[in-house]
């Protein structure tokens, strides 16, 4: 078996405001597991473990209940970014936005790799958005 990422967990002070935003942001599903403060998260289609029987591309992952305060704005990252891939990096950077995110790194291209844009989520988690579709409509890769 090849060494994949096949979950992610994403912390928060207030779970309810963070599975509202990654709900209405992506469509995002969310279980509450038992009486545990934690939610597995279904990214949807294509993604592995899906009990559909394909390989998937994606991941899933979870939410849990926070276990100290949130970081500071401008601290230095202290665990994994996310990067989710997108059709429109600069809609779903409005879109966050409007949702309560934050701004980390404005949408930019970059040669060779795409269009990409960072936020905060409302609990201050970095989480990456990108596409391989530059701002003038050509691929970067």
């Amino acid at each position: 078996m090849a060494d994949l990422v096949v979950h992610f967990e994403i912390h928060a002070s207030e779970p309810q405001r963070l599975v509202d935003f990654y709900s209405e942001l992506f469509g995002w599903r969310f279980t509450q597991f038992g009486d545990f403060p934690y939610w597995m998260i279904d990214t949807g289609e294509g993604a592995i473990g899906n009990t559909d029987g394909a390989a998937g591309h994606g991941i899933n992952g979870g939410l849990t209940q926070r276990q100290g305060p949130p970081p500071e704005v401008g601290a230095p990252v202290n665990g994994c970014n996310i990067v989710v891939a997108v059709d429109d990096v600069d809609e779903t950077y409005r879109r966050a936005l409007g949702l309560g995110g934050s701004d980390a790194l404005p949408p930019e291209d970059m040669a060779g790799v795409g269009r990409t844009a960072t936020i905060l989520d409302p609990d201050r988690n970095l989480i990456g958005f990108i596409s391989p579709m530059l701002s003038d409509g050509t691929r970067a890769m």
